[in-house]
């Protein structure tokens, strides 16, 4: 029961897109098409759970031991890159058109302050692997469902009557602040 609870709070309490404002550059740069945030969703969860699965080994078992913890972060930003690295390489060979529409939002996955975020706030939360690996999963789910519920608004949004000052960049982060605002609605469900 308290994995679920853990699930729950990281992909709707505390959305780290909605809730605690971290990945918004690729949450607005990406969210203008629903496939290339489908991709880019993907791309954040499968680093989301394999940098929390190599950072909190590497912190309780290398950096704590060794008295380097002060190296946690920059060690984490290694790790972080090298695993977007990683997708970077698999998505040009296997899904070459996706790899196209993320373009340089990709790469910024490497400085994505959310996925930085996970593997620090995993540690502070003191969570065990298994529990830092069900937040990671839903911390990832939550970023796609946010990137995936603005990308469908703001499709809709390209065709509607929107007034010209309003149009583009304006009406994306008056979107984004409702989407914010209403995902403070699930506070109530988990206090974690």
């Amino acid at each position: 029961m308290q994995l679920l609870l853990i699930f729950i709070s990281a992909a709707l309490v505390n959305n780290f897109v909605l809730a605690r404002f971290l990945g918004i550059c690729p949450f607005l740069g990406v969210s203008k098409k629903l496939d290339s945030a489908l991709g880019m969703g993907m791309a954040v969860i499968f680093v989301m759970v394999l940098a929390t699965a190599v950072t909190w080994p590497l912190y309780i078992f290398v950096l704590t031991p060794l008295n380097l913890t002060f190296l946690q972060t920059i060690t984490f930003i290694l790790v972080i890159a090298s695993l977007v690295q990683l997708v970077e390489m698999i998505l040009k060979k296997y899904i070459p058109t996706l790899y196209k529409a993320l373009g340089i939002y990709l790469p910024l996955i490497t400085t994505n302050c959310a996925i930085l975020g996970l593997a620090i706030d995993t540690l502070l939360k003191e969570y065990s692997i298994g529990a830092s690996l069900i937040y990671a999963i839903g911390a990832g789910i939550g970023f796609t469902l946010a990137l995936i519920i603005m990308a469908g608004i703001r499709e809709r949004l390209e065709v509607a009557d929107t007034p010209k000052p309003f149009k583009g960049t304006p009406i994306a982060l008056i979107t984004a602040s409702l989407l914010s605002m209403a995902f403070m609605g699930f506070s109530a469900l988990v206090k974690v």
